[in-house]
């Protein structure tokens, strides 16, 4: 099985600390003259901005040989869309995986610009479709239709930038979406559809995955568990839609260094920035049903409590927000865990650490090749 290693790009700050105290872009408490400075921009700069920054990251993880990397998309921060046009021009061979939510933009209007954006970067586009997680975020982007609702919605869009982007002229009628005589036409209908991560643990979820995924994508889990996620999405994938071929991939993120001691100090002293103010990331409204098993891996707030396997701990949801598990351990442990992930089906890993400049470096130069990978 050949295997992929995805980077993060960090859409709303960076730093070695707790979220609230990243010294890399806006989204911080850091004051004037205040230690640690905040930079990229500095205060009242206005010759850089946090672009700049993300441009070191996204360059860092393409010289080191990443396959791409993921460009998430939350309510607050930079959009991965206008990012990932940047990115196009300022990297070779990087693949960038764009967030994107059917509720955002017409699918027409989204095959256009997906086809403009293959054209510019050779064909290194991915979505990351994300049909939502309902509660407030969802309702604050305006979107406030039901859990099989919005996969409904996003099985619709899919349908329609498929036929929309190599089917000209082309009529569709759905529930939500609908046209008339509408099509890509030459020369834009020249590159394939961006290849797609689908995530989503329901029925409803997994449906439109077995349809239209490239790639069913879950958060890291405890080997074990995510042992058993990945065989019900291939039983489900088998018995639903039997002449697909779907490979499984998932986010997690990785503190490496040369002893395990090194690393288990290094996560210690970032639990330990948390303020009791500050570290509710979690979302107890969420919907979706692969959030809420990364909520139960949580019962405690103490550091050697939420280790829930050797090398894995399941707090990083309070230090930076997202997926809880990052694989935490010597150069030689990390490789051998994720090894485990590679032996029971994952295929497609996005990687991620705090900073991400200097730890893609560290990861590419320490960790990949132990696995046999550059």
């Amino acid at each position: 099985m050949s295997v992929e290693f995805l980077w993060r790009i960090p859409v709303h700050g960076d730093g070695r600390r707790a979220h609230h105290l990243h010294t890399r872009g806006e989204w911080n408490g850091l004051q004037t003259l205040q230690a640690p400075k905040r930079v990229a921009p500095e205060h009242d700069d206005q010759l850089f901005a946090y672009y700049d920054y993300i441009q070191q990251v996204a360059k860092a993880t393409d010289i080191v040989g990443f396959h791409g990397a993921l460009i998430p998309a939350f309510p607050h921060t930079e959009e991965p869309w206008v990012l990932a046009s940047a990115l196009a021009r300022e990297t070779k061979r990087l693949r960038l995986l764009i967030a994107i939510q059917p509720w955002f933009i017409h699918p027409a209007y989204a095959s256009q610009m997906a086809a403009s954006l293959q054209r510019l970067s050779q064909g290194r586009v991915e979505w990351n479709v994300i049909s939502g997680g309902g509660g407030a975020q969802q309702r604050a982007y305006g979107d406030f239709i039901e859990h099989d609702q919005r996969y409904a919605r996003t099985r619709e869009f899919l349908d329609f930038v498929k036929g929309y982007s190599h089917h000209t002229p082309f009529d569709y009628d759905g529930h939500f979406f609908h046209v008339d005589q509408g099509g890509l036409r030459y020369p834009m209908n020249q590159y394939p559809v961006p290849r797609l991560w689908l995530a989503g643990a329901s029925d409803a979820a997994l449906d439109v995955a077995g349809q239209h995924a490239d790639i069913h994508l879950t958060w890291g889990e405890p080997v074990e568990q995510q042992k058993k996620v990945i065989e019900h999405a291939r039983d489900f994938f088998q018995k639903k839609h039997p002449d697909r071929q779907v490979n499984f991939g998932m986010r997690i993120d990785v503190l490496a260094r040369p002893t395990a001691e090194q690393a288990y100090l290094e996560l210690k002293q970032a639990h330990e920035t948390i303020t009791g103010t500050r570290n509710n990331f979690a979302r107890t409204d969420t919907e979706s049903v692969g959030a809420k098993r990364q909520q139960q891996l949580v019962q405690s707030n103490r550091f050697e409590d939420l280790f829930v396997q050797p090398n894995v701990w399941a707090g990083m949801s309070n230090v930076r927000g997202g997926p809880n598990c990052i694989l935490v351990g010597s150069y030689e442990q990390v490789a051998q865990r994720l090894q485990e992930y590679i032996d029971i089906g994952v295929g497609h890993f996005i990687l991620a650490s705090n900073p991400h400049l200097e730890e893609a470096y560290r990861v590419g130069e320490e960790v990949l090749p132990l696995l046999g990978y550059k």
